[in-house]
């Protein structure tokens, strides 16, 4: 396992796979549990080009997410939704990924933008990660070149009501389909210096 790690680094970090997030057995303590889910939203924003710039002005008194229940976190590990928002190569995609298995799950992927979609006015260059489905499971899609305020505050809502309804799912599926969700990152990832699993 791992790899991809010289031999001392391998002893730091973790061989075991991704478990499933299983439900409550109790319906009424499971829509409490997703309705607090849904109204704290972490926040880790990673923002690699124009479509980021509209994740400031959210914060700001004008739109004010926090009554809305969206904190922004430094890291992934403190962190349950992250957006991605711009431009992606191959070498930010290694970054996205490794942040993404930092977080603790349940955990909530949203793209931002044209070009985390479909590679935005990029799509046809080399190093331009296209249909970001592939590599992460994407819960929600905030379409838009660049989408303002407006449209991430319906995006906010709508995820709070895919959450509150239990079909924000992407973790589950990542742990599913694991194994195809790794063959896909390294078939595009080159040179992956990176350990297999981080949980």
């Amino acid at each position: 396992m791992n790899e991809g790690l010289p031999p001392e680094d391998r002893d730091l970090f973790s061989n075991a796979r991704p478990v499933l997030y299983e439900p409550y057995p109790v319906e009424v303590v499971e829509k409490f549990v997703n309705w607090v889910r849904a109204n704290s939203l972490w926040l880790l924003a990673f923002g690699t080009g124009c479509g980021a710039v509209e994740i400031n002005p959210l914060m700001t008194a004008r739109y004010d997410a926090y009554r809305m229940g969206v904190q922004t976190r430094p890291t992934p590990r403190q962190a349950s939704v992250f957006l991605i928002g711009g431009y992606a190569s191959v070498k930010t995609l290694k970054r996205i990924i490794r942040s993404y298995e930092q977080m603790q799950g349940p955990k909530f992927v949203v793209c931002l933008g044209i070009c985390p979609i479909n590679g935005g006015m990029y799509w046809d260059s080399y190093n331009t990660v296209n249909q970001f489905d592939l590599y992460l499971p994407v819960d929600l899609y905030i379409t838009g070149c660049m989408p303002r305020p407006e449209v991430l505050m319906a995006g906010v809502l709508e995820l709070k009501k895919k959450i509150m309804e239990g079909r924000a799912d992407g973790a589950n599926r990542y742990v599913e389909n694991f194994d195809w969700y790794k063959a896909n990152q390294k078939r595009v990832i080159k040179n992956w210096n990176m350990p297999d699993y981080n949980w």
